[in-house]
């Protein structure tokens, strides 16, 4: 635990953040409200799939030995219709009607679509003098035999896996339960979106900021807003402390007269992990626990709230769900970049694909209250902190959010 005022790493700070990863359990839901969510259980097929030789074009079905001994007309006995119990073929020189869906019909082992039959008086005319054995037939069990594992434990679950969960009668599933958060904004000079700002004060943006990137991972936050009054703010927080699993603050945890909040939660017993990160936009995060309570708090700056939600919420989310690692996506600086302070810049960058290589043209903006930027750009690249020159053609890492 850190205690002392001094910076640390971002290296240091991630590994933090990492480290109080938690599971928050499993719990079972409807499978068609399960999109997104993480499966917390191995689906297997509960038959053959396809559970019976299946007719994969419409046209008609014969037995294949009738065709090879030279038999090109062949009187219709009856339709097989998809949904219909499965017909017999009465006569081997016969065919039956056969429905994309439907049955294979027994004593028929081959599918002639209409397009290369003509029917007349009841009777079909195969206009080729060339087909396969079992052609235009998806064969029962040909997919997944029963009990094959379909989906595995882990999976986040999208529209491809809900049709599977459909196709196996899995009407309810169990997945990772997703924590309980609150993003809490203070300040007097923030007021509501509807509302028209004084001279002196700015609409709320950084909470709606946060509980959009959240909502991309079925998160439904709370959202708050508490004034620079001390008091409040303490027994504001020490109530959101008892019902809710995180706690997402947007500002009051600088040096300003009115940032109360490392001192409310000291007084709250909760655990500082550090204060104060060698980065840039965000040097002020606050990161810290008590009991099943993580607290993320972000400096006010937008761009500083946005990066830093990006870089340490989104991976302690997808440890704490138990995804694994987050994938590194990486980009090549498309022109030379001058960056003095040691501090790790997590640079604004426009992506573009040239050539299959990812380009990032720096758009770096006015600081870190410049949050028009961020929606002229596409990622935040992270320069390292032992340098101040970053060349064209360099590749660094990157994180996309858009």
């Amino acid at each position: 635990m850190k205690n002392s005022e001094s910076f640390i790493s971002v290296k240091e700070a991630i590994d933090f953040v990492l480290n109080a990863a938690e599971s928050f359990g499993t719990e079972s839901i409807e499978f068609n409200k399960s999109l997104g969510r993480v499966l917390k259980e191995t689906v297997k097929a509960d038959r053959e799939m396809p559970p019976f030789d299946r007719v994969s074009m419409d046209g008609i079905a014969i037995n294949f030995e009738a065709f090879q001994t030279g038999l090109r007309s062949y009187p219709i006995e009856a339709i097989q219709a998809a949904g219909s119990e499965q017909l017999s073929l009465e006569h081997k020189e016969h065919c039956l009607e056969a429905m994309t869906g439907a049955m294979l019909p027994q004593g028929t082992d081959t599918i002639i679509p209409y397009e290369l039959i003509n029917i007349e008086n009841g009777i079909a005319h195969v206009q080729v003098e060339e087909i396969k054995h079992f052609q235009n037939i998806h064969k029962k069990g040909l997919d997944r035999k029963k009990d094959a594992v379909l989906i595995s434990k882990d999976t986040i679950i999208t529209a491809a896996e809900i049709g599977v969960l459909a196709t196996v009668g899995k009407t309810t599933i169990e997945v990772a339960k997703l924590p309980k958060i609150a993003i809490v904004s203070t300040g007097d000079e923030l007021v509501d979106v509807s509302e028209i700002p004084a001279a002196y004060q700015i609409r709320k943006s950084n909470v709606h900021t946060l509980a959009a990137a959240l909502r991309g991972f079925e998160l439904n936050p709370d959202l708050f807003h508490i004034t620079d009054d001390k008091n409040k703010l303490r027994e504001k927080i020490k109530s959101l402390l008892e019902n809710y699993d995180v706690l997402m603050f947007s500002g009051a945890v600088s040096k300003g007269k009115f940032d109360y909040l490392p001192e409310i939660l000291q007084e709250l017993a909760v655990q500082k992990l550090f204060h104060k990160v060698k980065q840039r936009p965000g040097k002020p995060f606050w990161f810290g626990k008590k009991e099943q309570t993580t607290i993320f708090a972000f400096p006010g700056n937008p761009v500083s709230t946005f990066v830093s939600c990006l870089k340490y919420f989104i991976p302690w989310l997808l440890k704490s769900l138990e995804l694994g690692p987050e994938k590194k996506d990486f980009a090549v600086l498309a022109e030379d970049f001058y960056f003095k302070p040691e501090l790790t810049y997590f640079l604004q960058v426009k992506i573009k694909n040239e050539a299959g290589v990812l380009s990032a043209f720096p758009i770096a903006g006015n600081g870190s209250g410049d949050l028009a930027n961020l929606t002229q750009n596409d990622a935040f690249m992270e320069l390292p902190s032992d340098r101040t020159d970053f060349k064209k053609g360099e590749a660094f890492p990157i994180i996309k959010y858009r």
